[in-house]
């Protein structure tokens, strides 16, 4: 009898071990990707400390309302990602820690490239929930799907309200046949050994999508919840703008936003780090708004919605591992 018990509690130890195991290994990577932010950011601080420091000044000065309103638009952001995350998967999520998970995300996401991280903490939260993997990742695809087709539609309307801001971009002679060997090649791929399994991934992610709009309540909040979370960021820096006095209509700046946004989407950086920065002040400039307080409405735009939540995200993200949410 005493000998089961002790092979018992070396079970439960070794089980134990190897189970904490990986649990340590995610964190450490935590750690070091966290250390990474921040010394890349101190590099960042130090080589262009003049013109933070001039827009530290100006922001220190600013009207304290329309920041306020601003740190408000912030928080409903993770809200309405975590709408639109509901909104692209037919079973229903625990919506606390939904939120919360978005929360973590946003940090996330500053730590690997091209919204890497967001994804990961995504699709592992939703497995966690019990969806396969395939079915996760077509959920992120559907959201992220949902998101560009919102922002070219908002973008689309603020053109036409806010005439000669933007210009069409002029198509290059290799663009339509980049588009054609594009084609080509998922032609070849279908016909292809790997044809019937590419087919039947098409078919899932199909069946995936009307799966949720076969629900109302779902599309409403994939469609909505993106439309509000793209519409909210522009928010964001409208209040900066505003509270900095910066001649420009709050429309204006939005459609600078969306189209700055979109164009630094492209440039594979963490969370838009340094090309949305310099996108969007360089848009902000060709609109008539001085060099010195364009860096100070990007600054103030980049506290309120990445320094000020990276390290609590980072935090919650690390609770929401040690309680294996992720």
């Amino acid at each position: 009898m005493s000998t089961q018990e002790s092979t018992t509690t070396v079970d439960i130890t070794t089980v134990d071990t190897s189970t904490a195991a990986p649990v340590r290994r995610r964190a450490y990577w935590h750690t070091a990707g966290s250390l990474a932010v921040v010394l890349a950011a101190g590099f960042l601080a130090h080589r262009h400390w003049p013109v933070l420091e001039s827009g530290m000044a100006r922001l220190a000065v600013a009207d304290r309302g329309w920041l306020l309103s601003g740190a408000a638009a912030t928080l409903l952001t993770w809200g309405c990602s975590a709408l639109a995350q509901q909104g692209a998967v037919a079973e229903p999520l625990p919506g606390r820690r939904l939120v919360a998970v978005q929360f973590a995300a946003s940090a996330a996401n500053h730590v690997l490239p091209a919204g890497v991280g967001a994804g990961a903490v995504n699709v592992r939260f939703l497995m966690r929930c019990g969806i396969p993997a395939a079915r996760a990742a077509t959920a992120l695809a559907v959201k992220a799907a949902a998101s560009a087709l919102v922002r070219g539609v908002l973008i689309a309307a603020l053109a036409l309200t806010c005439p000669g801001v933007l210009q069409v971009p002029r198509i290059p002679p290799a663009g339509p046949a980049a588009l054609l060997a594009v084609a080509v090649v998922v032609a070849l791929l279908l016909r292809s050994p790997l044809g019937p399994r590419c087919r039947g991934a098409f078919a899932a992610v199909r069946a995936d999508i009307r799966r949720v709009h076969a629900r109302p309540a779902r599309a409403a909040a994939l469609w909505g919840g993106s439309l509000a979370f793209a519409l909210l960021h522009a928010v964001v820096l409208i209040a900066v703008t505003q509270a900095i006095a910066l001649p420009l209509p709050p429309a204006r700046v939005a459609l600078l936003y969306l189209a700055a946004s979109s164009a630094a989407a492209l440039l594979p950086t963490p969370g838009g780090l340094g090309s949305l920065d310099a996108v969007l002040a360089l848009a902000l400039t060709a609109a008539g708004t001085p060099a010195g307080a364009a860096a100070t409405a990007v600054l103030g735009y980049r506290i309120l919605t990445v320094w000020l939540p990276l390290i609590p995200g980072l935090l919650v993200l690390g609770w929401l591992v040690r309680r294996r949410a992720l």
